[in-house]
């Protein structure tokens, strides 16, 4: 059969290992006479065919016309052929329907030793494969066959460097000159390169081992429709089963140095005595087996009267041919004194692929299906918590690896080898392990995840000959381990190629930095670790609100990690840490500031504030496994490492009056940060504010919460003196530490600007704060701005023209600019009529 030849490793190699590139080549029609005075339709005594391999033509075995080409086939009807120039062949003309009547003239040279399509042409035409003429060797070079010139044998199929002609140049150069060069067209051709060598891969008609694939791949497609072999992204199935129900045999052998040698013996074959039959007539026998000393057994068998004592394996076939001749004293030829025959194994090596398909379950001691654990206990098993539940039935001590760790649960792998291994894998286990058993348990995984690719920032594929390629050594050098890891999580999405983005890998850094400083505000604050898994008692708002929140964060997390979501579960966990956590509960449960002194943590948020820590670094740890390990060792001192800590538990009592109360918190503080940012009180005023309305609820409840988010929001409480009439440059404000409902309000004197949060509403003094009338002419001009932009987009999108020919992605912009711009205009107005 052909395989991927590549004359630089001088092996075979497979269709991974190749790589297509677009290069600027030529296309050269040559005519072909026709023979014993045959023409065309049209009065021709030749044929043109092109052919971007000029120097393939020297081992043409027949010219193909499709059958329903009426140009030909008057020639098909006569059995016509061709006289093929420069070695003076007879070629058959056939009929196949590889040949396009649209295309040229419709003829294609066929050269079955060097194109795989014309291979299969033909073997079509009934050109047995060893009947191919293979016109090349090992290195590339031209040898003879079918009558090749001697001028043309040794020549490099193409250029090379220091080689001052090659076979590609001279045909050209003869067929020019027998007048036979119809034109020549540049083209930009398709060609395949070895990835290791970049050598240009050959075609190369050349003996091989296979296996039967499609034999083997039966199991492996039931594995997936029964469900044995469940594969996520689920669209990779479609995928899956087209390649499998349409594979090939399996070219296993290689011409490498490295690898599993192929486990096949050779000997030659025996004469009527049973005696091997020496050169010249090298017929071989082959002797498969396991081990060498079943292939010794073997030979034993196969010659007669001979013991597996007598049958020695020489290092190749020349030892072994030179151990059975008859010995030479001079001129006096002396018979042998011994019975031995000698066999010798094949130098080939397996395919890489056909050894990792083996890696599930040879990885575990196969084919010794007792093979222990290194020190006969359970592997991973570490010190857990007194309230986890023990360790499962049957006790991991005394079982093999086999038997504990096959079938495995999940495979995580790239889609691109697919079939290369994942597919391969597959066959392999449901060949090998466990014939008698069920389907489920021959499988090598229960589950495979294929993964994305990460490309460069813009999408296109990593090269070092862009330049667009990352060291990621380098990026753990600038951003940390964990970072990086974190970057791959978030954006792993079920398939889809990853852009490598190093701002966001710098962000995740910034997380890092984040998670740090929050352990070091717990520590100089007095939270140490958590001595328990479970929370403790709670009796703050606050409090209450956290524990439950990590409920919520871990059944996100776990549902996330189950659904196989690695961006929705790094997702989940970074917004509960930078938000939920940093941001909120460390700031909520901050010591206040009362009359200038710093008030003392309560010791229930010291414990709290502790265990929820713990938590976050149990849930991060997958994805951040240093950072969080040193953080646990650094918070307090342990009875295990952290890889062993027990889980965080998804029961916590989820106290939903708390979290009420919280969130309107929370929102109260966004609103009035945000409602300040428009109205254009600089981030640094402490403003004087007051509530005019709302429910009396909602106002117990800032009243309960008043140091928070006077300190947060940056305002302060103020009560307005009806009576007195404030003088021009200041107003009567008297500080109390709570809100109080104000039911009227004095229209001398005051300028307020209004926050509205739901049906609360709190009215902030501008006066000494914010230049009114500069403040409306910004917003203002920013409003009319933000319209302009928003109204033309608008006018743009309901264009049809512009939506039906421009770019999907430019329309998609165009209506994400139009949304951004006209809430912009809608929250730019709302400031302005704050302001009154």
């Amino acid at each position: 059969r052909l395989v991927n030849w590549d004359p630089g490793l001088k092996t075979a190699i497979s269709d991974l290992e190749v790589e297509t590139r677009e290069i600027n080549g030529k296309f050269w029609h040559f005519r072909y006479p026709l023979a014993d005075g045959a023409t065309t339709a049209d009065g021709k005594d030749y044929i043109i065919v092109a052919t971007t391999r000029p120097e393939t033509m020297l081992a043409d075995m027949a010219v193909a016309v499709n059958a329903k080409d009426e140009r030909y086939q008057s020639l098909l009807a006569a059995k016509a052929h061709v006289v093929l120039p420069i070695t003076g062949r007879r070629i058959p003309i056939i009929a196949d329907d590889h040949a396009d009547p649209e295309l040229g003239s419709g003829a294609v040279k066929i050269t079955p030793g060097h194109d795989f399509n014309d291979f299969e042409v033909g073997k079509r035409a009934g050109i047995a494969a060893g009947d191919m003429l293979n016109m090349l060797d090992a290195d590339g070079r031209v040898v003879q066959c079918g009558g090749i010139p001697d001028a043309y044998l040794g020549l490099y199929r193409f250029g090379i460097e220091g080689e001052p002609t090659n076979a590609r140049k001279m045909v050209v150069e003869a067929i020019d000159a027998l007048g036979l060069l119809e034109k020549i067209e540049d083209r930009v051709i398709q060609t395949p390169f070895g990835d290791r060598s970049g050598v240009v891969i050959e075609p190369w008609l050349t003996d091989q081992w296979y296996v039967d694939a499609k034999t083997l791949a039966v199991p492996a497609i039931e594995a997936v429709r029964s469900g044995a072999i469940k594969i996520v992204p689920e669209t990779w199935a479609k995928t899956w089963f087209n390649w499998l129900e349409n594979i090939q045999p399996w070219c296993v052998s290689r011409q490498l140095w490295w690898g599993h040698q192929i486990p096949v013996w050779y000997g030659y074959i025996k004469d009527q005595n049973g005696d091997p039959e020496l050169p010249p007539n090298r017929e071989l026998k082959a002797f498969s087996a396991e081990t060498e000393e079943s292939a010794r057994k073997l030979a034993a068998e196969y010659y007669l009267n001979r013991t597996i004592d007598e049958v020695i394996v020489a290092s190749n076939e020349f030892e072994a041919r030179d151990s059975m001749a008859v010995k030479t004293d001079g001129l006096k030829i002396l018979p042998r004194t011994d019975n031995n025959i000698a066999i010798w194994r094949d130098e080939d090596v397996l395919d890489t692929w056909f050894s990792s398909a083996l890696w599930p379950f040879a990885t575990l001691g196969w084919p010794d299906t007792e093979f222990p654990s290194p020190s006969g206990e359970g592997l991973g098993v570490g010190t857990l918590h007194a309230s986890d539940t023990p360790p499962p039935s049957p006790p991991l001590k005394g079982r093999g690896l086999l038997e504990r760790h096959y079938p495995n649960d999940v495979l995580i792998s790239g889609f691109d080898i697919l079939f290369f291994w994942d597919a391969r894998m597959a066959m392999q286990g449901l060949h090998l392990m466990k014939p008698e058993a069920p389907l489920a348990e021959r499988v090598p995984w229960k589950t495979l995840y294929l993964h994305g690719l990460v490309r460069a920032a813009d999408g296109s594929k990593m090269s070092k000959s862009k330049g667009n390629t990352v060291d990621p050594l380098g990026l753990i050098d600038q951003y940390g381990a964990d970072a990086l890891r974190f970057f791959m999580a978030a954006m792993e999405s079920q398939g889809r190629d990853i852009k490598m983005d190093e701002e966001r890998v710098k962000g995740y850094r910034n997380f890092a930095t984040k998670l740090w400083n929050a352990a070091r505000f717990c520590q100089s604050n007095g939270i140490g670790a958590s001595t328990s898994p479970t929370p403790p008692p709670a009796e703050l708002a606050v409090n209450r609100w956290i524990i439950g929140e990590v409920a919520k964060t871990v059944a996100a997390l776990d549902s996330a990690l189950a659904d196989l979501r690695f961006d929705e579960a790094a997702n989940v966990i970074y917004h509960f840490v930078w938000d939920q956590f940093c941001d909120w509960y460390l700031e909520l449960i901050k010591p206040a500031f009362v009359e200038g002194e710093k008030g003392e943590m309560d010791n229930e948020s010291k414990l709290v504030a502790g265990w929820v820590f713990d938590q976050i670094l149990v849930m991060l740890h997958p994805m951040m496994p240093f950072i969080t390990e040193e953080l646990w060792d650094g918070m307090g001192v342990r009875s295990g490492d952290l890889i062993h800590a027990a889980w965080p538990k998804t029961d916590l009592p989820i106290d939903a009056e708390a979290s009420s109360e919280i969130e309107f918190v929370i929102e109260v503080i966004q609103s009035i940060r945000s409602q300040r940012l428009d109205a254009g009180f600089k981030p640094g005023d402490i403003v004087p504010a007051s509530v005019t309305e709302g429910p009396q609820e909602k106002i117990d409840i800032l009243n309960r919460h008043e140091p928070v988010i006077r300190r947060m929001a940056r305002i302060r409480p103020a009560v307005i003196s009806i009576q007195a009439t404030p003088p021009n440059t200041s107003w009567l404000v008297t500080v109390v530490e709570k809100y109080e409902l104000v039911t009227q309000v004095s229209q001398t004197g005051f300028v307020t600007a209004q926050f509205l949060i739901g049906d609360l509403v709190i009215l902030a003094f501008t006066q000494g704060f914010i230049d009114l009338s500069a403040e409306r002419a910004r917003l203002t001009k920013a409003i009319e701005a933000a319209t302009k932009e928003a109204t033309a987009l608008g006018n743009r999108l309901a264009n049809p023209a512009f939506v039906e020919k421009a770019k999907p992605e430019a329309v998609e912009k165009a209506r994400a600019d139009h949304a951004e711009k006209s809430a912009e205009a809608e929250r730019l107005q709302a400031a302005l009529n704050r302001l009154g």
